[in-house]
């Protein structure tokens, strides 16, 4: 592949503007390394998730971290106004990305980077308008875009039949339909109470029963004062996995280390489907098969058809809510040569620290870095352990160049 000469280099570009984008983004500047950034703000946030969504992760671990710890969700709350709400909504939080972003990072590349290749120097970054970039390192912080998730029955259907929860940013389309959700997560018990609530008709269809967190099966979703009590004392900050795991969550340095079996082990555990109790009362209109598994799916002259291990149904239209599979092939941004050289597991780059490859200044950032990391890497509230690490690991390498390409001091013997 061709491409013009570099006329704009830097010393890092990070592709991807979303909440790991912009904290390692916001990092890099303040620490005074050339960056630039490359994608629209909050995209995937904005155009991949469904209007009328409520974040899972509480308040408090929903900050974009930069440095001086300055730009915090309440800081943008107060600044505009805005009244606190907890669940926070969507749209809120879309918004305070955008302000983070005109704050922190201010200078955004909002062209797509099409692909990325190794260069003598680092990295060539090839833009959608044919331009070309230098970068000794890169970042890639495109999040979950094109790492959906589809079971084996439904590959290759017409899109109007079957789609993924990411593929609309608005569910009322689907007003005065029968739509089948499949899944038991939090992105399937939303999307199912939003449809509902938008005038469909919706089965939930999962293969095991739906686990209310912050519930118990008997108090329809409000937890006692004592429950809640001892619940808040065994919380740790980011709310992430059951307790003890969520406090060995918080330790990413000590996740890193452990052996690759231990580590996904414990990203199975602290991830494991299930959705907030306050959406409890918005779900009561949703019918649900639950312990139920779809053997196949074909169209018909009604719609799509779904055969069961028990019965079938037929519907206007399946949504996916099956999650996330890391692929780092699927993003479409690497050459096949570079692509080729980084080493990986199920589709997963292995990260050094640094949040770095096996090929030398390529870092990864969020879901990708799940594998190597852990569990928080999935949520807002690791962003701030990766732009620290990301920052410092670029530090160490601009210090050992300088140190390499200084010259030699000649030194005069006395006669």
């Amino acid at each position: 592949m061709g491409f013009h000469v570099p006329s704009d280099d830097c010393e890092v570009a990070v592709i991807g503007a979303g909440p790991y984008g912009l904290a390692v983004a916001a990092h890099l500047r303040a620490a005074y390394i050339d960056t630039r950034v490359f994608g629209e703000p909050m995209s995937f946030w904005r155009e991949q998730m469904p209007k009328g969504m409520t974040l899972r992760s509480k308040m408090n671990a929903s900050n974009i971290a930069d440095r001086a710890n300055a730009l915090t969700l309440q800081a943008y709350l107060d600044e505009c106004g805005v009244t606190r709400s907890d669940p926070l909504p969507l749209e809120d939080f879309v918004a305070y990305g955008l302000w983070f972003q005109e704050r922190a990072v201010p200078n955004i590349d909002r062209r797509k980077v099409a692909c990325v290749d190794s260069a003598e120097r680092g990295f060539r970054l090839l833009i959608e308008d044919g331009a070309a970039i230098g970068a000794r390192h890169v970042v890639l912080a495109t999040g979950l875009g094109k790492q959906d998730f589809w079971p084996a029955p439904f590959l290759g259907l017409p899109a109007e039949l079957v789609s993924h929860s990411c593929d609309h940013p608005d569910l009322r389309v689907f007003r005065g339909q029968r739509v089948a959700v499949i899944g038991r997560g939090q992105s399937a018990i939303g999307s199912a109470a939003l449809l509902s609530e938008a005038g469909a008709d919706v089965d939930l269809i999962c293969r095991g029963g739906i686990r209310w967190f912050g519930s118990s099966p008997d108090n329809d979703g409000r937890p006692s004062a004592f429950r809640a009590r001892i619940g808040k004392m065994l919380a740790a900050p980011s709310g992430v996995g059951p307790f003890p795991l969520n406090w060995i969550v918080e330790a990413q340095g000590l996740v890193h280390v452990l052996p690759g079996h231990l580590r996904n082990w414990l990203s199975m555990r602290s991830l494991r489907p299930g959705s907030s109790a306050w959406l409890m009362p918005q779900f009561q209109g949703v019918r649900v098969h639950a312990g139920r598994q779809v053997l196949a799916a074909a169209p018909v002259k009604e719609g799509i058809s779904l055969r069961l291990d028990q019965g079938s149904a037929t519907f206007d239209h399946v949504l996916l809510a099956t999650g996330y599979k890391i692929d780092i092939a699927r993003l479409g941004l690497l050459t096949p040569t570079l692509l080729q050289g980084i080493k990986l597991v199920d589709g997963a780059p292995v990260l050094a620290g640094g949040f770095e490859a096996n090929v030398p200044g390529l870092h990864f950032v969020g879901g990708s870095a799940v594998w190597s990391y852990g569990p928080l890497m999935r949520f807002v509230c690791g962003a701030g352990y990766a732009a620290r690490k990301v920052t410092a690991s670029v530090r160490r390498t601009k210090q050992a160049s300088r140190k390499s390409t200084r010259p030699l001091r000649t030194v005069h013997s006395q006669a």
